[in-house]
Formats: structure tokens, sequence, C-alpha cells
């Protein structure tokens, strides 16, 4: 997600972080705050990581047809891949390993491919000295369910071409069953337990014309989010009569869910000048988000909310003697609204009544993102190196309405992440071995400044969409990615 709230899509925009994944390529990630979740969902294998992850004019032969069933036209033959995954966030913030393994075939005018993927999610390493009042206690240590959880990912898709025209299309499924989103152990920053559970679904029709110089790419999507977050906070009050405190532990259910309808139209042309290709895509993601989490940072409860997200790109890429260069402009415009509901019948500040179900607080996002990526890669016989970066700008304004104060407020927000990256490959008769690693920054571990309103800085929230309810803080990590394929041909 992402990812489309990416990562609103992560759980509803987690679709983040999202952004890495070839299986969500088409989600369009939203970020309110600058998390360092990891790259929990690259769980499939891609040509062009080390190369920044460039796709508007450069072909990547392992993750299109995870994007696009309908490129698996390009598939030449079968073949059996293991693709381990791991990742670290630094200043012990969580990490991930995932082993994935995906198999491809082709036979006459079909084609397909099939993915399992099983993953551990190690949550962040930390025991706090909690204080209450005049009690003090350190953190008992952590079940093991708390300290690392299981996710399982399944993916499939099939096609074929049709007949000896340009033409193929593809139908593509994944689904996922979730017990741990990673960073969401960070979004309740005085919760004593979090339990997670839920699943991610996603369904994608694609078509493709393969001409002589122009190509042209067609993709429908929708992909849906349910999580639920079994939410533990300890309340401490003092017994007046026997002058001891009491420790009292209570129990909050939190639902997550985001429903994704998404389009793309991408095009690509040789041009002239020799090795020369120029490529475009335009995609529109329509979310909605009936339910969403009550996190700490955000000073609204359970606020539903829709959502319409853009994204406009251009690519250029050139291929001569054993080099290829890439490069992707990215311009995101997005409109977000999210609301508070009134539960019961009440009276604004200034005498005017509010029915049940009517909207208190109003919030309007409006996010200018941009994303930038280039890369390059040389080939030597069998052997080739890749090198590249892809840089993100996250940028919004908050406009908030409280209808039952009159009141008025208005946020702006903006950050950078940065993503080196790089690898290597090599061929040999019968097996291909590929690694690419990147090194993200400037993201972290965010919260709210403290203010008359805002009791002490809060811990971090993952990509969904919450109004923030103070100026934004950042504790800096590092998120560190290696991913290792293995490629066996099947002849």
């Amino acid at each position: 997600m992402v990812s489309s709230l990416v990562r609103l899509t992560v759980l509803p925009s987690l679709t983040a972080a999202l952004a890495a994944a070839p299986l969500v390529g088409q989600l369009i990630p939203i970020r309110t705050v600058p998390l360092a979740s990891g790259d929990q969902f690259l769980t499939l294998p891609s040509a062009t990581l080390g190369m920044g992850g460039v796709s508007l004019a450069v072909d990547d032969s392992l993750g299109d047809p995870w994007g696009n069933p309908a490129k698996g036209v390009f598939i030449r033959e079968a073949a059996l891949l293991g693709v381990p995954t791991f990742y670290g966030i630094s200043d012990a913030g969580g990490a991930g390993k995932t082993f994935p393994v995906v198999g491809q075939f082709k036979s006459g005018d079909w084609f397909g491919g099939v993915g399992l993927a099983l993953q551990q999610i190690e949550n962040e390493d930390g025991r706090n000295v909690v204080w209450r009042t005049d009690v003090w206690w350190p953190d008992p240590a952590r079940p093991l369910s708390d300290a690392s959880s299981r996710n399982l990912y399944a993916q499939v898709f099939l096609g074929r071409t049709l007949g000896r025209g340009p033409w193929s299309i593809g139908l593509g499924l994944s689904a996922a069953g979730l017990d741990a989103m990673d960073g969401v152990d960070l979004l309740y920053a005085n919760a004593e337990q979090i339990r997670q559970s839920g699943s991610l679904a996603d369904l994608r029709a694609g078509l493709y014309r393969n001409g002589e110089r122009e190509r042209l790419s067609l993709l429908l999507v929708h992909d849906r989010v349910s999580m639920t977050h079994d939410v533990t906070y300890v309340d401490v009050r003092w017994d007046t009569v026997g002058w001891t405190p009491i420790v009292e532990r209570r129990i909050e259910e939190n639902l997550d869910r985001t429903r994704t309808w998404g389009a793309e139209v991408a095009w690509d042309r040789a041009l002239s000048a020799p090795g020369w290709r120029l490529g475009a895509a335009l995609t529109a993601n329509r979310k909605s988000h009936p339910k969403i989490p009550n996190y700490e940072i955000q000073n609204i409860p359970r606020d539903p909310g829709t959502t319409w997200a853009y994204e406009a790109g251009v690519g250029v890429s050139r291929s001569r003697a054993g080099s290829t260069f890439g490069l992707d402009v990215v311009l995101q415009p997005i409109w977000s609204n999210t609301w508070q509901e009134a539960a019961a019948d009440t009276v604004t500040a200034g005498g005017t009544p509010i029915r049940t179900g009517d909207r208190t607080i109003e919030n309007d996002f409006f996010f200018t993102n941009v994303v930038l990526r280039a890369g390059i890669e040389q080939r030597f016989g069998a052997a080739s190196v890749q090198a590249g970066i892809e840089v993100r700008s996250y940028d919004y304004e908050l406009e908030q309405r409280n209808h039952l104060d009159a009141s008025f407020r208005n946020q702006d927000e903006a950050w950078m992440e940065w993503s080196p990256g790089a690898g290597i490959a090599y061929r040999f008769d019968d097996i291909e071995l590929r690694y690419a690693g990147r090194l993200t920054t400037g993201t972290g571990r965010p919260g709210v400044a403290f203010t008359p309103t805002a009791a002490g800085r809060l811990d971090a929230m993952a990509d969904f969409i919450v109004a923030p309810q103070a100026p934004l803080t950042l504790q800096e990590a590092r998120v560190i990615t290696h991913q290792v394929t293995v490629r066996v041909p099947i002849r």
C-alpha cells in the first residue's frame, strides 16, 4: 500500500511502504506521518529493485506480471524462484523476515504464476518503565506472540494471448492472513499490549498490447483491508479507603477497514534515437474508509472517510552497449475527507442542535506528493551490477472544522524519504542469482509536540490518514532491506 491510502492504504494505506512491492504498484501510497514501517509487503521478486525501482520506461522481467497479469506474455520459460527478503529498523525498531517461493509457466498461448510467502514480523524490542501516580513497575517479560508474529501471503495470476495479435489479457488474485502490520505496535503509545488479526485481498484484471514500437497497458484493481486491533490499557486509580493504588486493565477493540477501487493506463514508445524509450502512466484510486482506528496521535475517535488519489508519471530510459539508464518523475495529487459522527443528539456552543449521525468534526487533506526514481544497470557478460535511488517528498495541508465549538485550524506538514540502493546478478548455465539492497532514511517514530492541548510526546503511527493533534515531531530511524533471488529454469 504503497499500497492506497498509501502504504491510507496502509492499513488503509500501508499500501505503503507498499509502493515498493510490485503487487501494489497501482495502489497510491498516502501517509500523514513519516513512520518507519519497513518493507513488509516486499513479498515478490523484482529485477529493478537495485535501480531505485524505475518502472515507467524500464521493463521489470520479474515483477511486471504481478502488477499487470497480462504482462505475463513476456514469460519465456517455466521457472522456480526463491526470494528470501530481510529488513531491519534501527534502534531496535523492529524487523521482518520473508521467504517467498514463486513459480511461473508458459504453455502455448497461456501463461501464469503462483507465489506463496511465509513471513515473521519482529516487533519493537522495547522494555519500558510504566509510571502512574505513586506506582512504578517494569514491563513484564513479553509473551512470544507480542515479540514475534506470523503472516502468510498467497498470489496467483493467469492469462493468455488473444489469437495471433498483439493483445493479451490476465487476471490476478492475492490474499494475506495477517497477525501483524509492522509499526502498528507503535500506534498506541500508552497501550500495554496489542493483538492484531485480519486479512488483505487484491483482485486485478489487465489488458496489454505489445506493438512493434508502442506498448499499452490497462488495469483495473480492487483492494480490501480488514484488520482488528485488540488494545489492552492499564489504568491506575487511588483507593482513598485503603490508601493503596489499584491497577485495572481494559481492552479496547479498534477496527480498520479500507476498500479501494483503482484504474491505471500506462504507455511507452521506442523513440527514433537508438536505445531510447519514453513512458507515461495515469493512475486513479477511490478509497472508502468505513472504520479508522482510534489512534492516540489523533484528536478525534473512529472517523470514517473517503479519498480520491491520482498519480501522473513520465519516464525515460536508454539501453545501449550493455548499459541501461532509467528515470521516473511522478506527481501525486490526493484529496481526502474524514469526519467524526455524533454518537448521540447534542448541541453546539452556539446552540445549534446536532442529531445522531451528523458530522461534528471534519478533516480535509490535500496532498501534493512527488516521487523521483533514477537507476543504472551495467552488464558484463553473464554478470550485471545496478545502482539507483528513490526520493519521495510528502507534503499535505490539513483543514479541520469543529462544528461543536465553531473552531477552525490549519496544519501543514512535509518531509522527504531517501532510498538509495544497489544490486548485483550473475547468470550461470542453469541458475540465476540476484541480490538487491537499499537503505531508507527520512522516516522514524513520529509523535506530536508538547502543547497545552497535547499532553506529552506520543509514539508512532503507521500510514493511516489521521488528523494529528499538534505539530509532528520525529525520532529518525533507518530501514535496511536485503533481497536475494534464486531463479531456476524448468527445462
